[in-house]
Parts: C-alpha cells; structure tokens; sequence
C-alpha cells in the first residue's frame, strides 16, 4: 500500500510528497475537497462538546433538529426515526423492520 501522509483539496500525498488525484474518496471529500477549514472547524468545534452518543435510548440535539425539519417535509404518518451509524447496518436495520412490519401482520 501507498503511505498517504495528508489530504489537501482533491490530492492525497505520500510520505515523499507524490500527490494522487484521489477519485476514490468519500462524499464530502468529493464535494468539498480534502482538508477544507470549514468542514475541519465544525468538527473540531463538535468534538469539543460532544464527539458520539449511541442512540441506545439517548439523543442529542442536532438528532432532535434533523428529524423536525424531516417531519415538516413527510406526511404525517411518518413521524418516528430510527438512526443507524452506517449505509450497511441502515440497510439491514431496514430489512430487519420490513419483515418486523409483515411477521406483525401475521405474514411468514
């Protein structure tokens, strides 16, 4: 593997300095570049109060703002939540409800 030493706009640079246009990387880095001020100054500022709680019957306030500003934009039977901490375990969480819902209606 390359030894990736920083990010700073859309490079990746090694520990000689050999820069990489990174196309592989997450979505925020596609949209905002590596290393953007902005981005790094709100998770700095976040992680001085709070850096992660398990939605394990906890929440926090950013959670409680974001699914009030969902619930002016869906109908309003849909106004329950549920977070999950990535894309796959979303996926599964969802399955896991799905045949929850149908297994309720007495459907095997």
């Amino acid at each position: 593997p390359i030894p990736i030493i920083k990010g700073e706009g859309a490079y990746l640079y090694d520990n000689k300095g050999k820069p990489y246009l990174d196309l592989i990387s997450s979505w925020w880095v596609n949209l905002h570049g590596h290393g953007n001020p902005i981005i790094a100054q709100a998770i700095y500022r976040q992680a001085l109060q709070l850096e992660h709680v398990i939605f394990a019957g906890f929440t926090h306030e950013p959670a409680i703002m974001l699914c009030e500003k969902l619930k002016k934009l869906l109908p309003e039977s849909l106004n329950w939540f549920f977070f999950s901490d990535n894309g796959s375990t979303s996926v599964e969480v969802a399955l896991k409800m799905a045949y929850q819902y149908w297994w309720n209606q007495g459907i095997k």
